[in-house]
């Protein structure tokens, strides 16, 4: 039989398992939401988490498949032919994805927490001396959630009951750069770069609800949330065309702007499933299902209030499917101050022809530290493989997306350390 001390040493090293595995998820997700901490039993409990991942997707095969030269006159931007570039690169950077969060319980029904994280990002920077450096050279994304959640349980039969709900909010920005023109060998080279740059940033707000049944004696809880869409209507930033110059004949040098835009982008809604229980004296089973509704980003556009041929819109080409993430895994409680965990997680990738986000497996690992009943350390990792595939061409909506640059990838390995502290009181 699993007592309250198996729930709160095996689940602290389940939670730290969970952290290190959810942290290489598709799409644009890093730490995604997690209100874990809502569930501890202590009246008020306290707690930071650091997450660093280490994703080395390295892309070879690298054809330039539009070695154009920009032409803005005729909307062309095929920044020129790279094909005498290296034809491979590292594509990732690693990133950390902190969370700190606080629990009270309000009387003996209501539970509130409030929290702050960094649920979604990416950054891609290949650089400039690649053969496909006329599609990416440098993409961030960042952003930062603000959430306050609340639970209300109730007596039902041998458990508990909750039902949950909550609000957060979001700012998101980021950037990306890409060459526009090459100037190699020209009489421009040195005097321009030739490259273009996208800068971003909007703000919503998000909401949550949810349900759980608990059984603390057997460290059994099911719990099911949704997290709805956060729509980004006010998107704005500008493309900085400055480092382009061309030679018009009759006129002479004229060079790029940079000019305002906007766009609207929602950042997806998502539902999961949480199961564990004791299943023995010490031992603990878990497991997790979850689905993100990644299909809404498409083809995201971003135009000025007036297009002309030198103030052109852009767009950021994601073509994403939805996502899924399978974990399923044991812990075990050694004695009164150690536990440890063990997870399998599948994560199903979210690109499909275009994109280098194939399906991730990740092996996870933790143990908990618990000197004394208020003081929680925990360390947890994860190793995976991200697989193999390819990019290029696909037709999207009769819309030709990829079409400036082709190339492979293997297996590549993914890494990732999590560390926390929790301090009941």
């Amino acid at each position: 039989m699993a007592r309250n001390g198996l729930k709160k040493s095996i689940l602290a090293a389940v939670a730290g398992v969970l952290v290190a595995s959810a942290a290489q998820a598709g799409g644009l997700e890093r730490s995604g939401y997690n209100i874990d901490l809502l569930f501890d039993p202590s009246d008020y409990a306290a707690e930071a988490t650091a997450t660093f991942v280490t994703p080395q997707r390295e892309l070879k095969n690298v054809v330039d498949t539009n070695p154009a030269n920009t032409n803005p006159l005729t909307g062309e931007f095929g920044g020129g032919d790279l094909s005498g570039r290296p034809n491979r690169a590292d594509d990732t950077e690693g990133y950390w994805a902190p969370r700190v969060g606080f629990k009270a319980a309000l009387g003996d029904s209501v539970d509130c927490m409030a929290d702050y994280s960094q649920p979604w990002g990416a950054h891609t920077n290949p650089g400039q001396n690649w053969a496909g450096a006329n599609n990416n050279i440098e993409t961030k994304v960042e952003s930062d959630n603000y959430a306050a959640t609340c639970s209300y349980k109730w007596d039902m039969g041998p458990g508990f009951m909750r039902i949950i709900g909550g609000v957060f909010y979001q700012e998101v920005g980021g950037f990306k750069e890409r060459l526009v023109q090459d100037y190699t060998g020209t009489a421009l080279d040195g005097l321009f770069s030739g490259v273009g740059r996208l800068e971003l940033e909007g703000h919503g707000w998000g909401w949550r609800t949810g349900a759980a049944y608990e059984i603390p004696e057997y460290a059994m809880r099911a719990s099911l949330v949704y997290n709805s869409a956060v729509d980004l209507d006010n998107l704005s930033g500008f493309i900085d065309l400055r480092q382009l110059g061309f030679i018009v004949p009759g006129v002479g040098l004229v060079t790029g702007t940079k000019y305002d835009v906007s766009g609207t982008a929602s950042m997806p809604d998502s539902l999961e499933l949480k199961v564990q229980t004791g299943i023995a004296p010490g031992w603990l089973a878990f497991g997790s299902v979850k689905w993100t509704d990644w299909s809404q980003l498409q083809v995201v556009r971003f135009c000025p209030a007036t297009v002309t041929a030198v103030t052109p819109c852009t767009s950021l080409d994601l073509l994403y499917r939805d996502g899924w993430t399978v974990t399923g895994g044991i812990g075990h409680k050694f004695n009164d101050q150690w536990s440890g965990a063990v997870s399998l997680t599948w994560d199903r990738g979210t690109s499909h022809g275009y994109g280098a986000q194939t399906d991730t497996w990740l092996l996870g690992t933790g143990v908990t530290y618990a000197p004394t009943q208020n003081v929680e350390l925990r360390l947890a990792g994860s190793v995976g493989i991200m697989t193999s595939g390819s990019s290029g061409e696909v037709t999207y909506q009769g819309e030709v997306i990829g079409d400036d640059v082709s190339y492979d990838f293997d297996n590549d390995f993914v890494g990732a350390i999590s560390t926390s502290l929790k301090v009941r009181f």
